[in-house]
């Protein structure tokens, strides 16, 4: 009998803990638990970050890292749009719109080099994206609609198809960077039909045969004609296709009843060049009509309809099969804030952090309160109050050295204030005022170098402020005079996001500050207002407010553009919070009635999934 080193070619080595990582084939003892450890593979869905629009119907393509959807159709549906967004892995951010606003557009390629062709109304249209641009292809033969999709933006193919009248079904079609030629129509006329593989071997899996026979048959491309393979384990129809023909995967899609229910479906059927076998990994969201596409391994599903209406939803989930366990990034309820308040600021971070001012619920009125809350990522306790009782202020600082200055000591809005107040983890002592008196304003940075921007004076603010631990002093102007908005950063390099000119006149201006003058920054994803923040000036997360209603979202900002983060729990206005991108709290605010919830931010983790093994 051959040793494990003799087969590995690695030794088993007794520890008393576990590493805090692994490699493939790797194993040890555990002298401390008494069992034969190591990696072990986990295949399993893991949550992304909402896209950016809410949209069904589209045209998708890339890799869960780097990851293209467009086109398509918005709420309520059908709203043709024509909007594009890219996925990092971490995020969606919004790129060049796609030329048409149509339905059933398919795509195929990678997120710099993709193709995205056919739609409804029917179109013949091709289009290629190389990453920052939309150009024009070769016309197809036919004008159609829902192809099943595969290979690259330079040896594509357009495997069936929906066409105008009595859902006829036309040719498949093949292109090759400049021109479509038309093959062999697959042995079963379809439409809807999941596409996976490359120009040369492809597979159609699944569809309808008109007018409404949903199909579980599949079929093999090979470069010149059609083979029958073994059927998918039930029916399925727009489905979405990843992979190769050894190596393939079919997600989602509508399962029994087709007609007229269109039920979702959450799982992922694999293919490894043989036959057919349903994953145990289960998507945590029911959906179709959906972008997805990737490896059988490593595939991303976005955005499409989950219910049997046709309401369209952002939810991403990525497909993970490795060593490693993902935690997705996420927000999770924490200790509540010890008074229901809005309007208050908050300084310092996650886990050292603190909160003060700002309105509380009382009957018949919203007084402004002098209270301050410190937290340590577990539970508040009672800190300094401020001299001055005040809501609409701003902070900045740490938990042990923070700054507060501005607000409204009243419940009117129109009394505002300049007082500035110290803070030294204790007690708040009063510190220069600063030149103009204002409420809803934005502030960071340090307690000796802050950054105070914008506000209601009223009327709404463009005036900046400098901070260096004694004086107040006037910096930059506001291209853009407005009032809560978000400010991080410091006195020589600060950030200024959304904000409203008006309570419903919400921006999506970014600007930034270099200590001098303020310049356009990255235009924010949705027009915000009334939101929180914590980070710098080239790393940001910016969460909550209000756009057309109360808001959940979270974005960041990476310095140049910014991309969206899992939404909150709870959609709320005028809230206080901070932190960094990969840990924040959020505390308090309007939801629609004021609130004392408080909501942690922790970023994705990955970490070695240590699993035991059997010794006999």
């Amino acid at each position: 009998m051959s040793t494990y080193r003799e087969i590995i070619g690695k030794k088993i080595k007794k520890v008393s803990s576990d590493p805090s990582s692994g490699t493939a084939g790797e194993m040890w003892y555990n002298s401390t638990t008494g069992t034969l450890r190591g990696p072990a593979i986990l295949s399993a869905f893991s949550s992304g970050s909402p896209t950016v629009n809410a949209v069904s119907w589209m045209g998708s393509c890339g890799t869960k890292s780097a990851a293209l959807i467009f086109s398509g159709t918005l709420n309520p549906y059908p709203t043709f749009t024509n909007v594009c967004e890219e996925y990092d892995g971490t995020g969606w951010a919004s790129a060049t719109n796609y030329p048409l606003s149509k339905i059933g557009t398919v795509g195929c390629g990678t997120q710099t080099a993709a193709l995205g062709f056919g739609g409804g109304p029917y179109v013949v249209t091709t289009n290629e994206y190389d990453g920052s641009s939309w150009t024009g292809g070769g016309d197809m033969a036919t004008p159609s609609r829902d192809r099943a999709p595969a290979g690259t933006q330079t040896a594509a193919l357009g495997m069936t198809a929906y066409q105008p009248g009595s859902q006829g079904v036309v040719a498949s079609e093949s292109y090759n960077g400049t021109a479509w030629t038309g093959i062999t129509n697959a042995g079963t006329a379809r439409y809807f039909g999941a596409g996976l593989g490359v120009q040369t071997a492809a597979i159609v899996a699944g569809g309808v045969n008109p007018p409404t026979t949903a199909l579980n048959a599949v079929e093999e491309w090979n470069g010149s004609g059609w083979t029958t393979l073994t059927v998918l384990p039930g029916t399925r129809t727009k489905a979405q296709g990843a992979g190769t023909v050894t190596a393939g995967t079919v997600l989602g899609g509508v399962q029994p009843p087709f007609y007229p229910l269109y039920t979702a479906s959450n799982t992922k059927i694999d293919y490894d060049g043989t036959s057919w076998a349903v994953s145990p990994a289960t998507l945590s969201t029911v959906r179709k009509f959906f972008g997805g596409d990737g490896s059988s391994t490593t595939v991303y599903c976005a955005a499409g309809q989950n219910t049997n209406s046709a309401a369209a939803i952002t939810n991403t989930e990525e497909f993970n099969s490795s060593i490693d366990a993902i935690t997705a990034a996420a927000w999770s309820s924490g200790s509540n804030y010890p008074s229901i308040v809005y309007r208050a600021a908050s300084f310092g971070t996650l886990t050292a952090g603190a909160t003060t001012g700002g309105s509380v619920n009382s009957p018949g009125a919203q007084p402004s309160t002098d209270i301050t809350g410190e937290y340590d990522g577990s539970s508040w306790t009672s800190g300094g109050a401020l001299n001055l009782a005040r809501r609409g202020l701003a902070a900045a600082g740490t938990q042990t050295a923070g700054l507060a200055f501005g607000g409204s000591p009243s419940p009117s809005d129109a009394a505002v204030t300049a007082d500035s107040e110290e803070y030294n983890g204790s007690s708040w002592t009063e510190g220069e005022n600063m030149n103009t008196a204002r409420q809803m304003i934005g502030g960071d940075g340090p307690q000796t170098a802050a950054l105070a921007a914008g506000g209601g004076t009223p009327p709404v603010s463009a005036l900046t402020e400098e901070y260096d631990g004694t004086d107040w002093s006037a910096g930059g102007v506001l291209s853009t005079a407005r009032r809560s908005g978000t400010l991080n950063g410091t006195s020589t390099a600060g950030l200024y996001s959304g904000g409203e000119t008006s309570p419903s006149g919400q921006v999506t201006n970014c600007e930034e500050y270099g200590g001098t003058s303020w310049t356009a920054g990255g235009t924010l994803l949705a027009a915000k207002g009334a939101w929180a923040s914590g980070g710098t000036q080239t790393a940001t997360l910016a969460f909550g407010g209000r756009d057309t209603g109360l808001s959940a979202q979270a974005y960041e900002y990476d310095g140049t553009a910014w991309s969206t983060r899992p939404s909150m729990g709870t959609a709320r206005s005028m809230v206080a919070g901070t932190g960094v991108t990969t840990s924040a709290f959020v505390c308090g605010g309007e939801s629609p009635s004021m609130v004392n919830t408080v909501e942690e931010f922790t970023g994705e983790t990955t970490s070695a999934n240590i699993a035991d093994f059997t010794t006999s």
